[in-house]
């Protein structure tokens, strides 16, 4: 005889042998999930997914002393499967924890199907999704979970979600920090870098004291390049190298805009760098880009267009797409969180590179030392990356590049007390925010 459990108070269904029997065909290729709470936060809960083999195995209904190895679960994901005897999961890999902020969000309403899909880390490595949001957004990382699991996503063995950065950072190999507040109106960027940055000095921390020592970063919550040079000040345990602002969407844009101009396909866009901070000072490099194997400026001859109208395309692509579309780019920013994963875990082609915001110290260009700039890297696909030294710089791209670091600078001095170097001096040379930060 089987039991399963239907609900917390733990009602029971009893099924006969016969009945066992065609439940255990239905369920051939359903999963067992289980939904736990997390030891610390008073808002958390696991949720624990695996592929189903042909049998069922009954659980134990619940005693008032519940064992310290049995975890508590709820309703039907009580039901538990023998994994041991699945051929399928013999050769996957070692399952990866994998730590999201803002998870109720959009960016992440995308991004979290994709990752569980196996779409980003491949059909043979099975991962757990630890999920961070508020006590504002509890709720909704709850609809998020239960998502997730309707969606039947063989790959994907456990969702947890917490309010409590502590817990959801515990052991994880990757970390995507999408979570930020927003800029309201009347406020100053010095107020959104000092708001945020608070955000991320926390997240640093906690990922200092609880995460794998060699965990990868992915800073999206805007100012991200300076959030991320707050995160990894904050976490001085583990390498800076291993944290990163995304700069991919920005990169993406610019390769789609070459290819435009050039009419072919944006596949043909290669060594695509975006040099600096992510915002309006950002500077997409054609002059060591290629289409099609060939230096852009020997495909496309209109330096004037090169110099304003594709830059400036490129800088406020975002407020272009908000006009159209009444909402930020969360679609496309999710891509290209795929992207910048995909490019540290694969190989980059040979004679390529891509852009991630990267910390600067020991970099080859005579960037300033110690910030977050974008500039081109490759990777071995060994979730590191080296800095790409045969890049050429004129007159041009030198003038803007020092532009950018300049105002990377300033908002470095907004936020010493966040790092470490003293009294906060904010001497922001002008308002240069993108408008996705509002």
């Amino acid at each position: 005889m089987a039991v399963a459990e239907l609900s917390p108070s733990f009602t029971k269904t009893h099924l006969h042998s016969s009945q066992l029997s065609s439940l255990s065909t239905r369920l051939a290729n359903f999963r067992r999930c289980a939904f736990r709470p997390l030891p610390r936060a008073r808002n958390s809960l696991t949720i624990s997914c695996s592929v189903a083999p042909n049998q069922v195995q009954a659980p134990v209904a619940a005693q008032n002393e519940v064992p310290k190895t049995k975890t508590e679960c709820f309703g039907v994901f009580c039901l538990t499967y023998d994994l041991k005897a699945e051929e399928e999961t013999k050769t996957w890999k070692k399952l990866i924890n994998i730590a999201v902020s803002g998870a109720a969000g959009m960016i992440s309403n995308h991004l979290l199907f994709k990752l569980a899909s196996g779409e980003v880390f491949g059909p043979d490595q099975p991962i757990a999704l630890k999920l961070l949001g508020s006590e504002r957004s509890f709720q909704a990382l709850e609809g998020v979970a239960m998502e997730l699991e309707d969606s039947l996503f063989p790959l994907l063995r456990e969702v947890s979600i917490s309010i409590d950065p502590y817990e959801v950072f515990q052991d994880v190999e990757w970390a995507l920090l999408i979570g930020a507040k927003p800029r309201g109106p009347g406020m100053e960027r010095a107020g959104l870098l000092d708001i945020n940055g608070q955000i991320f000095a926390e997240q640093g921390k906690a990922l200092n004291a609880v995460a794998s020592r060699n965990v990868k970063v992915i800073v999206v919550g805007n100012p991200c390049n300076t959030n991320a040079l707050i995160c990894l000040k904050n976490a001085p345990n583990i390498p800076a190298k291993n944290f990163h602002a995304l700069t991919r969407l920005d990169e993406n844009r610019a390769k789609c805009q070459l290819a435009l101009k050039a009419g072919v396909f944006y596949d043909k866009v290669s060594n695509m760098t975006i040099w600096g901070n992510h915002s309006t000072t950002q500077v997409p490099d054609f002059l060591n880009a290629r289409i099609n194997g060939f230096p852009v400026k020997e495909v496309i001859r209109d330096q004037k267009w090169l110099e304003e109208e594709f830059t400036e395309k490129v800088q406020k692509r975002g407020g272009v797409l908000i006009k159209k579309w009444g909402r930020s780019s969360a679609a496309s920013t999710s891509v290209s969180i795929v992207d910048a994963i995909r490019s540290l875990i694969t190989p980059t082609p040979e004679g390529d590179w891509f852009s991630s915001g990267v910390y600067t110290t020991g970099n080859p260009y005579g960037i300033a030392e110690d910030i977050v700039f974008s500039m081109p890297c490759r990777s071995k696909g060994d979730g590191d990356y080296e800095f790409v030294k045969d890049v050429i710089f004129d007159d041009y791209l030198l003038e803007r590049i020092t532009r950018t670091e300049a105002e990377l600078l300033a908002e470095k001095r907004c936020v010493a007390h966040l790092i470490g170097e003293g009294i906060a001096f904010c001497d922001l040379p002008e308002d240069t925010m993108l408008p996705g930060e509002m």
